[in-house]
C-alpha cells in the first residue's frame, strides 16, 4: 500500500524520465565485445528542481553563480553512476547524467544531475 505522504510527494512529480546505461555485449557472430545505449526504465514520473547557489568572491571579482539539479523519483528505482537520464517536464526535453549518490528517503529520493555530455 502506498502511504499519503508518497502520493503527497508524487502529486508533484510533474515529468516523466527514461534510464539508459552504457552496457556491454559479446557480438554473437564475431564474438567481439561492444557496447550499447539499454534502456533500464522508462515513463518514470519525476520532478527536476533548479537550485541556484551565489556565493561571494573572496578576492572582491564578481560573484559566482551556481545552478544545483535534482532529480526526485520512486526510492525503488536503482540508477547507476554515470546513466544518461532523459526528463520531459512542461513540455521540455532535456537530457542528463546522474553525478552523484541518491539521497533516499522512505517515500522518495533526490539524485544530484549534470547536463549529459557524453558516457564516460
Amino acid at each position: 500500500m502506498v502511504s499519503p505522504r508518497r502520493k503527497a510527494i508524487q502529486s508533484l512529480y510533474r515529468g516523466t524520465c527514461t534510464v539508459k546505461v552504457w552496457e556491454e555485449y559479446k557480438d554473437p557472430i564475431t564474438k567481439i565485445t561492444k557496447h550499447q545505449e539499454v534502456t533500464k526504465f522508462e515513463n518514470e514520473p519525476c520532478k527536476l528542481s533548479y537550485v541556484k547557489q551565489t556565493t561571494a568572491s573572496s578576492d572582491g571579482g564578481p560573484a559566482i553563480i551556481s545552478q544545483t539539479i535534482k532529480l526526485s523519483l520512486a526510492p525503488e528505482l536503482e540508477i547507476p553512476a554515470g546513466s544518461k537520464i532523459i526528463v520531459t517536464q512542461d513540455g521540455v526535453t532535456k537530457e542528463f547524467t546522474r553525478s552523484g549518490e541518491p539521497e533516499v528517503h522512505m517515500d522518495h529520493q533526490h539524485i544530484t544531475l549534470e547536463l549529459f555530455e557524453e558516457y564516460a
